[in-house]
């Protein structure tokens, strides 16, 4: 399974991507665990993974793509194609990055994982995101408030 590197375009304009968002393709489920970092048309992967891990929770509004990758690469490695291979438009309104209370989200998404982490290490390391959210945002979110099962149906 592989993703790339994309091209950030705002305006018509190639934009300087922050170094927050840089890829660095050696941890990628350590590297997405503060936010989605995998655009989802940069990826190849193997139908057979969607299968084991699930696909979109169509129950989230937004998040969906953080809360699947974070299941995907906690089972399953994942290497960088350092070279941009798409085109990522920024920058109009509509763009769900914009939306208020997506901590909230993360903060429920990770919860969830927790509960169904396939190893300790990774446990851990969503607790101190998970910690760090919560220290940060002060905000406290039950995992109902968002769906416990993906959508596994691959019709």
């Amino acid at each position: 399974m592989s993703y790339t590197a994309e091209r950030w375009i705002r305006n018509g304009k190639e934009m300087k991507i922050p170094k927050k968002y840089r890829k660095i393709g050696q941890d990628v489920f350590l590297e997405n665990l503060s936010y989605c970092n995998i655009a989802p048309s940069s990826v190849l992967m193997h139908k057979n993974i969607l299968d084991d891990v699930g696909l979109f929770d169509e129950n989230l509004e937004v998040c969906e793509d953080y809360d699947m990758w974070l299941r995907i690469t906690q089972k399953y490695e994942m290497g960088l194609i350092n070279e941009k291979l798409i085109n990522k438009y920024a920058g109009h309104d509509e763009q769900l990055g914009f939306r208020k209370g997506m901590d909230e989200i993360r903060i429920a998404i990770l919860e969830k994982m927790i509960d169904n982490c396939v190893t300790e290490e990774k446990r851990e390391l969503l607790q101190r995101e998970l910690n760090a959210k919560n220290i940060n945002g002060g905000v406290t979110v039950t995992p109902t408030s968002v769906g416990k099962n993906s959508s596994k149906d691959t019709g």
